[in-house]
């Protein structure tokens, strides 16, 4: 009998072992993204925690195409700040990103509601619509030294293509220019909402960079196993694209921290899938003094 075989077994076995584990850790990301600015708590970005060793985006919530006025109206694209701009001013980002290398701060677009009622995404037509959106957003980035645009919009005046065309053509405009490093859109998994961004996915997905998944959008009460299933539901949806894994910190619903979240986070990093972690939101955080921040950049990091 040939002793060799069975070293040479064992070490070919050696090799896809460290190899397959080498692959699930290239895939895995130390992503951490956080909402800020939309309930006027005062919160500011040196309020949270940030951990050297992840890469963290603040996006802003929210700029959105309406006016301000005390009865805000649509403007076809022409987007205004709707954050708490008193303590998340131009000069606090600059701060901010001076002060941690591992920074990025990013605008979200739309939002659920705007004062009382919803934001609606209303359009009079695309190529108006692109044109105002480009040079509004483009002023805003430049004030605010920004680095990204997230889509969060929620509810639609318009059909899905038109929604899908809109968004493209200005994702387009803004890396074509290098206007922004990064992009992101927020879908959850509503009949209403949900083929919007499936749209936009199956005709502009190559230009977006990460799907910030609203699995706090489930019931409560959501298990580890349901989550597990709802994430590879979503990663088939938006195939091709890393789905970041998320939780509210505003007694909204899904896999919550308590119930086991960072239990279903290892079983993801121990697959190769995790391509990120976002809370909803820093403004719900500043009660609790950002506990769950800090562990979820505790297990990107790790």
């Amino acid at each position: 009998m040939n002793s060799t075989r069975p070293q040479l077994f064992l070490f070919l076995l050696m090799i896809l072992f460290f190899t397959t584990m080498s692959l699930a850790e290239a895939a895995n990301s130390k992503l951490f993204r956080e909402y800020i600015g939309a309930e006027g708590v005062g919160v500011t970005f040196s309020d949270v925690p940030i951990d050297p060793g992840v890469e963290f985006h603040f996006l802003l919530s929210f700029g959105i195409d309406y006016t301000t006025s005390s009865r805000p109206k649509p403007t076809n694209g022409n987007f205004n700040a709707f954050w708490d701009t008193d303590n998340l001013s131009p000069s606090h980002v600059s701060a901010i990103k001076a002060r941690h290398r591992n920074v990025k701060v990013g605008l979200s677009l739309g939002g659920d509601t705007v004062a009382g009622k919803s934001a609606n995404f209303t359009v009079i037509s695309i190529n108006s619509w692109v044109r105002n959106a480009i040079s509004s957003i483009v002023r805003i980035t430049k004030e605010y030294n920004l680095d990204g645009i997230d889509i969060d919009y929620e509810h639609f005046n318009t059909d899905p293509n038109t929604f899908a065309e809109c968004i493209g053509r200005l994702f387009f405009y803004l890396k074509q220019n290098k206007v922004v490093s990064f992009t992101s859109i927020a879908p959850y998994d509503d009949d209403s909402v949900q083929p919007y961004y499936l749209a936009l996915w199956r005709k502009y997905g190559h230009l977006i960079d990460y799907v910030n998944f609203q699995f706090y959008a489930y019931d409560k009460g959501t298990t580890i196993s349901q989550f597990m299933k709802y994430f590879g539901i979503q990663s088939s949806n938006y195939n091709g694209g890393k789905v970041l894994v998320s939780f509210g910190t505003d007694h909204s619903g899904g896999l919550s921290p308590e119930n086991g979240f960072f239990d279903a986070c290892a079983r993801l990093k121990s697959q190769g899938k995790l391509h990120g972690i976002f809370i909803w939101s820093a403004d719900d955080s500043k009660k609790a003094h950002f506990r769950y921040e800090k562990q979820s950049q505790s297990v990107l990091a790790s």
